[in-house]
C-alpha cells in the first residue's frame, strides 16, 4: 500500500522508469477473465492500446473489474492495464512518457506536471480518502491544539504532512507550532509506536503500526477534510490531443464500472481483493475509508471559483503553496491546464 511519496532527483527518476518498463515481473497484468459467458460485446478500435498504470490503492483496484468484466471492450477502450507494485514507479512511468495515463493523487500530479514529457491533465476523480489518512497521537494527547510544542513524525510534503497542517490551522495554529520529524512514512510509524516521538500522520496500512503503541488514539482523519486528497485518472496530454476518443472511453468505462459494483457486490469485491493481494478485513477496512466519486461528485470537483477543497482548483493552488512552503517543489507550476472536465461533461451530457 506505499503510495504519494515524490523522488526528487533526476537520476533516480530516468533510472526507475527504464526498470519499470522492461521487467515483467513489476508490472504483472490483472487476470484474465476465466471465460466469455455474460460479456459485453467487443467494440474494435484501431491504433496501439492506450498503457495505464494503477497500484495499490482502494479507489483504484475497480480498474481491475473493468478489465476482468470486459467493461473497457464494451466501451470502446483498447488498453493495456499494467500493475504497478510500486506506486512512485508509476508516476515516473507516465512522466517519462512510457504510459498513456495513470491513478494518482493529485499532490503527487502537482509534483510531477512539470516534469512529464507529455503533460499530465486530470480527467477524473475516483475517489476522496475519507478516513484512510489519519493523524495519530500519544495518551496524554487529546486534541490536536494539544500538539503545539510536541513532535510529530511524518513525510515532509506529502499527504499526511498537508492534512496536518490543515488540521493545525483549523485549531489555531501553524506547521511551525509543531516539531517535525521528517522519517519516511514506515519508519515514522515505527517511531511512533517505539514512544520516540508525540504523534504520527500517514495513510493506512502504516497508522495501524501507528495505534499499536499503547494508549495511541486518533486525532483526525481525512474525513474531516473532504477534497483534501483525491485520487484520480490523470492523462499525458498527447493522448487527449491525438486519441480524445479513447480517453472518452476510459471515463465512461469508469462510470460503467461503478454500476457494475452495485449490481454485483460480491463479484466485485472478489475481482478487487484479488487484485490488491488484501485479506477480507483488510479489504473492509480500505474501502471503508475509501469514498467512491459519483457522477455528480466528479461534476462538482471540477468546478472552478470554488473556494473550498472540494474544487480541485481551488485544492490544487492550496496544495502547491503548501508544497513550496515546506521545500517540497521549488515554484508553484502552472496550474491552469492541469484539469480538463470534458470527457466528465460529455458523460454527463449523455446520461
Amino acid at each position: 500500500m506505499k503510495r504519494r511519496t515524490f523522488l526528487p532527483t533526476v537520476i533516480a527518476f530516468l533510472c526507475s522508469v527504464l526498470l519499470t518498463i522492461a521487467c515483467a515481473p513489476d508490472t504483472p497484468q490483472a487476470d484474465a477473465p476465466a471465460d466469455d459467458v455474460g460479456q459485453p460485446p467487443v467494440t474494435e478500435v484501431d491504433g496501439p492500446p492506450v498503457r495505464m498504470g494503477y497500484s495499490s490503492w482502494a479507489g483504484w483496484w475497480p480498474w481491475a473489474i473493468a478489465e476482468e468484466e470486459g467493461l473497457f471492450a464494451a466501451n470502446g477502450a483498447n488498453v493495456e492495464l499494467i500493475w504497478f507494485d510500486g506506486y512512485l514507479e508509476s508516476m515516473q512511468a507516465l512522466a517519462g512518457g512510457q504510459l498513456d495515463a495513470n491513478s494518482q493523487t493529485l499532490n503527487d500530479t502537482i509534483s510531477f506536471v512539470d516534469d512529464a514529457v507529455n503533460g499530465m491533465v486530470v480527467v477524473l476523480v475516483n475517489d476522496n480518502s475519507a478516513g484512510n489518512d489519519k493523524v495519530i497521537a500519544a495518551e496524554d494527547i487529546d486534541a490536536v491544539a494539544e500538539l503545539q510544542g510536541r513532535t510529530v513524525a511524518l513525510e515532509e510534503g506529502v499527504v499526511g504532512d498537508f492534512m496536518l497542517t490543515l488540521a493545525l490551522e483549523d485549531a489555531g495554529l501553524s506547521r511551525e507550532d509543531v516539531q517535525i520529524q521528517n522519517l519516511e512514512t514506515g519508519a515514522a510509524a515505527t517511531a511512533f509506536a517505539a514512544g520516540q516521538v508525540d504523534g504520527f500522520a500517514g495513510w493506512v496500512p502504516y497508522w495501524e503500526t501507528a495505534l499499536s503503541r499503547e494508549g495511541s488514539k486518533t486525532l483526525i482523519t481525512s474525513e474531516e477534510f473532504p477534497g483534501a486528497i483525491p485520487d484520480l485518472l490523470v492523462v499525458s496530454q498527447t493522448l487527449i490531443d491525438e486519441r480524445p476518443d479513447q480517453v472518452q472511453a476510459l471515463v465512461d468505462t469508469w462510470f460503467d464500472v461503478l454500476a457494475f459494483m452495485d449490481e454485483n457486490p460480491d463479484r466485485s469485491a472478489e475481482i478487487m481483493a484479488r487484485r490488491a493481494d488484501v485479506s477480507s478485513e483488510e479489504f473492509e477496512i480500505y474501502t471503508e475509508g475509501t469514498r467512491i466519486f459519483t457522477l455528480d461528485d466528479n461534476l462538482e470537483a471540477f468546478e472552478d471559483g470554488g473556494e473550498d477543497m472540494r474544487y480541485m482548483p481551488y485544492a490544487a493552488q492550496v496544495m502547491a503553496d503548501f508544497m513550496v512552503d515546506v521545500g517540497f517543489i521549488p515554484e508553484v507550476p502552472d496550474l491552469e491546464s492541469l484539469f480538463d472536465d470534458q470527457f466528465v461533461q460529455a458523460y454527463a451530457d449523455g446520461q
